[in-house]
């Protein structure tokens, strides 16, 4: 009869705390339907305008120097998922005061330490009586003019 008792009286006490436990998990839900929905509205935001990359991009493009806006532009080309990465470390480092300016080759030597081989076009020209001419025209120019060498300079 003892257990009786102390049960009916803790019927009232466990329906209040039922009924707490239920508000607060309602509560819950539409705290994480709410975010859900947020999350939904950023997602379209964001899809409709890549102003962050562009931003971050832009920002990193004011610190480049000696042709590194060219080498950033390969990169992106060749490796577009890496290079966002990259892009964004570079950027907190600059902000951070670790990197003030980066040159072209800098840039190039980041990502072939990371793995990241960029193919760049490379050009060699040469000034020749004022004219400017492709090292590989010269080279022929020099073969041409003396028939009796092997082709060795």
């Amino acid at each position: 009869m003892g257990a009786d008792k102390n049960s009916g009286m803790d019927d009232p006490d466990l329906e209040l705390i039922k009924k707490r436990k239920m508000k607060k998990l309602q509560e819950q839900l539409a705290t994480k339907e709410k975010d859900k929905s947020n999350l939904e509205l950023q997602d379209k935001t964001n899809k409709n305008k890549p102003e962050g990359i562009d931003s971050e991009r832009n920002f990193l493009l004011r610190y480049l120097y000696d042709r590194g806006d060219e080498v950033l532009k390969l990169a992106e080309q060749q490796y577009p998922l890496q290079t966002k990465i990259i892009i964004k470390r570079l950027n907190e480092l600059i902000r951070f005061g670790e990197i003030s300016k980066i040159s072209g080759g800098d840039l190039l030597a980041v990502y072939r330490s990371l793995g990241l081989n960029i193919r760049v076009d490379t050009h060699i020209s040469i000034s020749d009586h004022g004219k400017t001419i492709s090292f590989s025209d010269k080279l022929k120019q020099s073969n041409d003019a003396d028939p009796d060498s092997d082709g060795l300079l």
